[in-house]
């Protein structure tokens, strides 16, 4: 079945607004695992401006799924994830003026500096998966540096409509046929939410979806477990309907 990656950064955002204890993102994971998430999901910025260091510690102890951990290259946060062991780490562009993160990974430009990370997390035992445009030398060069999977960023898909989405969402099919033909695991996420999320998830092969603000915007209302239930029912439903 289709996995839901809950990214609880959007807690830590509230918290750090009063750079207070809380809400606690290590809480809300816990709530995210009752409503039937099967992955946390988090993002350790160079600026710290959500998740911190002291985060990525406690949620390596105590989440009881998947943690997927996105990051970028910088050392400082290689050696945590080192450190830390999540499942998961997912290679992430970051611009510090950014609000969340803008486009994918740019591997083809950034192959010598990209490589060595992904072979000492492998080193590690950590499975490393990559956050790129549906793009196919991109795609290509992911799986020249053995990365396990590819997350396709569907932000694109997620601020159209009509035909512009359609099109959107052939090419992000397309991309994710590339990814499973190269042997790697087929992801998305950026923008998804409960009404555009149907469409990504009975793309063929997709094995993961990562979302976050609209999950945490929808436990405003109703709680993070009930909204979590809700994203799951849809993933349900998609996959009974494909």
């Amino acid at each position: 079945m289709l996995e839901l990656g809950v990214n609880i950064d959007h807690v830590a955002t509230i918290r750090q607004a009063r750079k207070t204890y809380e809400p606690d993102p290590v809480t809300a994971a816990a709530m995210a695992e009752l409503g039937g998430a099967d992955c946390i999901t988090i993002h350790l910025r160079e600026d710290r401006r959500h998740i911190i260091d002291r985060d990525v510690h406690v949620l390596s102890d105590t989440v009881n799924i998947k943690l997927n951990l996105e990051m970028s290259i910088a050392p400082d946060i290689v050696e945590i994830a080192c450190d830390t062991k999540p499942n998961q780490v997912t290679l992430v562009p970051e611009k510090r003026e950014e609000v969340t993160t803008e486009g994918g990974l740019d591997v083809v430009g950034n192959r010598e500096s990209i490589q060595p990370v992904i072979q000492r997390l492998h080193d590690e035992g950590i499975s490393v998966a990559l956050f790129l445009d549906p793009e196919q030398q991109q795609i290509d060069a992911a799986s020249q540096l053995k990365a396990n999977a590819v997350e396709l960023h569907t932000g694109q898909y997620a601020l159209t409509s009509g035909d512009a989405r359609a099109a959107c969402l052939t090419e992000l099919t397309a991309a994710g046929k590339q990814i499973v033909n190269a042997g790697m695991t087929l992801h998305a996420g950026h923008g998804l939410n409960y009404q555009n999320v149907i469409p990504v998830a009975q793309i063929q092969d997709m094995v993961e979806l990562n979302i976050g603000h609209s999950i945490i915007a929808r436990a405003v209302f109703v709680g993070l477990t009930q909204a979590v239930r809700e994203m799951k029912e849809l993933l349900r439903i998609a996959g009974s309907a494909s």
